[in-house]
């Protein structure tokens, strides 16, 4: 990701890399889609995501491209998620909406905590994100 000029120097084949990264992300998004339609809410219903995707956004930004960071950043927010259902089952005095609201307020929160440094999201973002890429003749 930080240089497709050295990854092509050394023989990898960048576009075709590229395009399987843009397919296995859409095969993923479909899996996530169709779980979510057929398993999570077993019939189709206006607005079904809530906003999720967004929080999907936001852990890529947290973990900024590291996939170990992806993962605890998961486990972080579906902790989170985790925690306001049970806080609503165990019967907490907060009014749901409150409670249903926590994993949209953590992801805000994180965003903000995030980009209080832009000096070190754009060191860790790969240089050539976003780049065309044209091969040598």
């Amino acid at each position: 990701g930080d240089s497709h000029t050295s990854a092509h120097a050394l023989g990898i084949k960048v576009i075709r890399y590229r395009y399987l990264a843009v397919i296995f992300g859409g095969a993923c998004a479909g899996l996530a889609g169709g779980h979510l339609s057929l398993v999570y809410t077993p019939q189709w219903v206006e607005n079904m995501s809530a906003g999720r995707g967004w929080i999907a956004l936001a852990l890529v930004v947290f973990a900024s491209w590291r996939p170990w960071r992806v993962l605890a950043g998961a486990y972080i927010f579906g902790a989170v998620w985790i925690g306001q259902l049970h806080a609503q089952a165990f019967g907490i005095p907060v009014p749901s909406q409150m409670l249903s609201s926590l994993p949209y307020l953590a992801t805000v929160v994180v965003l903000v905590l995030i980009s209080r440094d832009k000096r070190l999201t754009m060191m860790n973002t790969p240089a050539s994100l976003g780049q065309p890429f044209v091969p040598d003749r």
